[in-house]
């Protein structure tokens, strides 16, 4: 039997509480390794390369420091890992910027402990996922083409909008009523007319072409 590799996590937070208590949370879990501890953007840069990252959890508010500067330095070194924000609060505004930046998903610290366990291993999976290549009937290759053009239903704003937010599909499903199986249906359109693969691409896409209609509906409700 094969054990599946550990997911090696990197926690960058100034409040060394904190970040306590999130490695003795994530070190009892079996498929997490916490392999780094730091409060400052320069020692999360530094720890990159030897340390073999799959995830980082990252602050935004870092005492002085804005940890959303963390995301195109690490990207200019070199890493191709997962990006999580973990932090007391954010502005719709900021939400946005960190996913153009590169973050791959935003969880507040007043949730449960076990949504944030439930995060890292849903991005884990979708980073596996990205790795299979796709048929053409699992993904538009063209972008541009008729199929990307067609706007959003509302059922699909609706779970857009919920992505965006940070939602589980198991989530999205209670918060609209519906069924887990829906949600998933309505993703993969979702992720046809984009022509993207995975969630945070999609967040990424919807922000570049989509953010302002979205932001409208959302008022309109």
């Amino acid at each position: 039997m094969i054990v599946p590799a550990k997911t090696r996590i990197l926690l960058i937070d100034d409040h060394s509480l904190f970040r306590e208590a999130i490695a003795r949370l994530l070190g009892s879990e079996p498929d997490f390794e916490v392999v780094g501890e730091c409060a400052t953007l320069e020692e999360g840069l530094a720890l990159l390369p030897a340390a073999n990252i799959d995830m980082v959890l990252l602050d935004i508010n870092l005492g002085l420091q804005q940890g959303g500067a963390f995301l195109p330095l690490a990207r200019a070194q070199g890493f191709s890992g997962k990006v999580l924000v973990v932090t007391a609060g954010v502005s719709k505004f900021e939400a946005a910027r960190l996913m153009e930046r590169g973050c791959s998903g935003i969880v507040l610290k007043h949730e449960r402990p076990q949504l944030l366990v439930e995060r890292i291993r849903g991005l884990r999976q979708e980073a596996a996922e990205a790795l299979a290549v796709p048929s053409s009937r699992e993904v538009n290759l063209n972008p541009t083409d008729e199929a990307a053009q067609r706007p959003f239903t509302p059922r699909e704003r609706q779970v857009l909008r919920a992505v965006f937010s940070g939602q589980t599909n198991k989530e999205i499903a209670f918060s609209l009523n519906i069924s887990e199986p829906l949600v998933k249906a309505v993703l993969q359109q979702v992720f046809a007319k984009t022509g993207v693969r995975t969630r945070s691409q999609l967040v990424r896409t919807a922000i570049e072409r989509h953010w302002k209609d979205l932001e409208e509906d959302a008022q309109g409700v």
